[in-house]
């Protein structure tokens, strides 16, 4: 950074939640791209956080009293909110929402936001429940109505135990999106805000393995987890979509707000896909078995020192490209997956034109990237209109943007 350039200055509030414990990472990111950070920590935020651990990290005293004689004199809160470039809310509770929604101000981080006039970003963090609760969302559309900008919550494992949307966004998730408001990417800035790019419309999504049987022990199958699906699910969701969740045998708890049908083979699969159709998108994350066996053993099949049973195979449905192919209500968007191991792009390229799907996702599945099972995906966008490839992302955030991305296809196709 030049020497006379002013450093951009942020004006973090951390509220109260086991996710405050995410802001020291964010102050690390934002003090290392040489910005200037201060902090103010609610009351409830110091149950988690100590001022101390955030006064080391952003270089500059931590403000948590409205009433400070010493800080009023120096500072006073309406310099502190307006010497900020950006305000940053992270963790913002449930709590901290609904007071921010009612315009209410008790205590200096609320003052704060009053007496500001900059953009406020905000990464809701707090139990699913609470977030999808009607009182909750009121709060947030108010919000996002008066101009406040939002970052997740993105869907996961919480610390009570529970799994839904609710969870914080993480630290980079937030650095980039405080970079995109600061640069004016209106576009980005437009869709952290949390528009419903899909609203009103119905999407399928299929996700997990299925499990081909033998005989009544034993099956075909493979090492997909269902998560990258089930964050699809849950970000078509957000997005305001009604979803219906097609899953093969998966460990994972069914996403809060998605009509989930589970099934086992991929015959069950075809069936349940096509009593969810028509549908507006349709997204093929399943990892569905090519082959099962022609006629399974109806006992289980026993060693007796004779050569193994010749297991015939026989082609499974090919649900994509059935979908892909429909000559009567086709979904306006059909999107597939590549999961390959080599030559990602050739065959993510033929897999495009055999499908007649309309955008293919490949990603590498060799076992030494760790992506089936993992929580980490690497993302290549293969269209009629080219390729855009993706850095390593979290699979709740390659979901977030996949998305983000239908949602600009779907409102192209019907001239939005």
């Amino acid at each position: 950074m030049p020497v006379n350039e002013k450093k951009p200055s942020i004006l973090l509030i951390v509220g109260g939640g086991i996710a405050a414990y995410k802001s020291l990472e964010l102050i690390r990111l934002l003090r290392g791209a040489e910005f200037e950070v201060r902090v103010v920590l609610t009351k409830a935020g110091a149950q988690f956080v100590t001022p101390l651990s955030l006064a080391s990290l952003a270089g500059n005293k931590v403000y948590d009293d409205l009433f400070s004689l010493t800080d009023e004199t120096e500072m006073g809160h309406i310099e502190l909110s307006r010497q900020a470039d950006l305000l940053v809310i992270a963790p913002a509770t449930a709590d901290f929402l609904a007071k921010a929604a009612q315009g209410l101000a008790n205590d200096l981080a609320s003052t704060l936001l009053l007496a500001s006039d900059k953009s406020v970003l905000a990464a809701p963090a707090m139990n699913w429940r609470m977030w999808l609760h009607p009182a909750t969302q009121r709060n947030f559309e108010r919000l996002r109505s008066d101009g406040m900008l939002f970052i997740g919550p993105n869907h996961g494992a919480m610390a009570c135990g529970e799994f839904g949307p609710g969870r914080m966004a993480e630290p980079e998730e937030i650095f980039a999106a405080i970079n995109a408001v600061l640069h004016g990417q209106k576009r980005l800035a437009k869709d952290l805000a949390g528009r419903e790019s899909l609203a009103g419309k119905k999407v399928v999504v299929t996700a997990g393995p299925t499990f081909e049987p033998i005989d009544p022990v034993r099956y075909i199958a493979n090492r997909s987890s269902g998560k990258q699906g089930y964050a699809i699910a849950a970000a078509a969701r957000d997005a305001g979509a009604k979803v219906v969740l097609v899953s093969g045998p998966v460990a994972l708890p069914p996403p809060a707000g998605v009509e989930l049908v589970r099934v086992e083979t991929a015959r069950d699969m075809a069936a349940a896909v096509e009593a969810a159709l028509p549908c507006d998108v349709f997204i093929a994350a399943a990892a569905v078995a090519d082959w099962r066996v022609d006629s399974d053993f109806h006992q289980k099949i026993k060693k007796n020192g004779d050569s193994p049973p010749a297991l015939k195979l026989v082609e499974n449905p090919d649900i994509l490209a059935t979908v892909a192919r429909r000559s009567k209500d086709r979904p306006s968007l059909v999107v597939g997956f590549a999961a390959e191991t080599e030559k990602l792009l050739e065959h993510a390229r033929k897999k495009l034109a055999r499908k007649g799907c309309d955008l293919i996702v490949a990603n590498d599945v060799s076992p030494e990237r760790g992506v089936m099972g993992g929580d980490q995906n690497t993302l290549v966008l293969l269209s009629a209109q080219g390729e855009v490839a993706w850095p390593k992302l979290g699979k709740d955030e390659a979901a977030r943007r996949l998305v983000e991305h239908i949602g600009e296809l779907v409102s192209k196709i019907g001239g939005g």
